[in-house]
């Protein structure tokens, strides 16, 4: 495992350099043009069986060692986010109102990486290993799309393996989790409906916007009274819009958030609970009430036995990080629509530096990483990958 670490440092520069690119110009999910084609071209000067346009922009391609084995997955995610980037990097995003703000850049960077290392190995190599460079994350639906394109087939997926840049935390931290490791996400939105009127009459009108108003505060008793403290969920109103001037009550207002939860059960009882109190309150203050809650992804779940080997593999590589073992987090990730299917790990490596004022949070402006984090991500995939291959 320690030849992993010497090998993707030497592969520095490559992965940098790819990285820079992709940070530089970046696009949108199902955009993926650019990157898919670099992609694509990377994997097939390495001599790799490459299948591109695998559900809209995805790319596939297959490392088949010497001796028959186990099929492991790994996965990258391609897409950018709508941000107009303020880090003033060198690589600056090129397109504007787009930006890698959330570490996909690194992913693919990272997974092409790993492609050159294990490619190496082939010789010695027993099974095979699908690289899936994933479109549309960010809440667009590039999972279930690959998916159903028949990522998981042909050969048929035994185990499953993603990492994430993390910049919460600092270079030199790993957090591998076994069971939930990040929540299950809805997206609502709530339409009510009032009587406009003038803002010196209100008694006129029927208030949509105080309505709203008691909605927001009512919805935050779910977690504070329905749930258990000792479980986790979120309900947050993200959006709210109603009304064009100053002295007119609007006729309706439209509010949009998300729900996030771990639990089965829990996420029943918050949507249950949530239904009946946007209505109750809403009709109560004389308003119609309209709510459209859609899924936007599952729990993502790592398997204790792969998440158990994943860890140990961290452990033989990384004796100078600190490998948390029980980090969690409300976000959301569509590599859970894998783990459903396929036992799998979903790891988070830490990408931050402080003393550089490389620490701004994933979707912001200014985000950007330690670039350091490129080897040892590179180097943790291959070797977990390779472990989970001598099943």
């Amino acid at each position: 495992m320690p030849e992993f670490i010497t090998a993707a440092e030497a592969l520095f520069k490559y992965t940098q350099d790819l990285r820079r690119d992709f940070h530089t110009h970046p696009e949108l999910g199902f955009q993926e043009i650019r990157t898919s084609g670099i992609v694509a071209r990377e994997l097939t000067s390495l001599g790799l069986d490459v299948q591109t346009g695998v559900g809209g922009t995805g790319v596939v391609a297959l490392l088949k060692g010497q001796k028959p084995g186990k099929v492991v997955l790994a996965r990258a995610d391609m897409d950018a986010l709508p941000i107009h980037e303020e880090t003033g990097a060198i690589y600056t995003s090129e397109n504007p109102g787009v930006m890698h703000a959330c570490g996909h850049d690194a992913h693919t960077a990272i997974l092409l990486t790993v492609a050159k290392l294990l490619t190496a190995q082939r010789d010695h190599l027993s099974g095979t290993v699908k690289f899936m460079f994933q479109p549309a994350e960010e809440g667009m639906g590039g999972a279930e799309k690959m998916i159903e394109a028949g990522i998981l087939q042909k050969p048929k997926v035994d185990f499953a393996l993603a990492l994430h840049v993390w910049n919460e935390k600092p270079l030199g931290w790993i957090g591998i989790t076994s069971g939930p490791v990040m929540a299950s996400a809805e997206i609502f939105k709530i339409n009510i409906h009032g009587k406009g009127g003038h803002g010196a009459l209100p008694h006129l009108a029927v208030d949509p916007l105080l309505a709203a108003a008691q909605v927001i505060s009512a919805v935050q008793g779910i977690v504070a009274r329905n749930i258990s403290p000792l479980q986790t969920a979120v309900v947050s109103v993200c959006t709210i819009h109603g009304g064009d001037t100053f002295n007119v009550i609007p006729a309706e207002v439209e509010m949009t958030g998300t729900i996030r939860t771990f639990d089965a059960a829990v996420r029943t009882l918050v949507l249950e609970r949530f239904e009946k109190i946007v209505h109750s309150v809403a009709e109560g203050m004389g308003c119609q009430v309209n709510i459209q809650v859609d899924k936007l992804t599952l729990a993502a779940v790592n398997h204790p036995d792969v998440t158990k080997r994943v860890q140990d593999v961290a452990r033989n590589l990384f004796n100078t990080y600190e490998i948390e073992t029980n980090f969690r987090t409300m976000g959301s990730e569509d590599f859970s629509y894998i783990q459903e299917k396929v036992p799998g790990c979903f790891v988070f490596i830490g990408s931050a530096n402080h003393e550089k004022g490389l620490d701004a949070g994933h979707h912001h402006p200014k985000f950007d990483i330690d670039e350091g984090v490129l080897p040892r991500g590179a180097a943790f995939m291959a070797a977990a990958i390779l472990d989970l291959l001598k099943d």
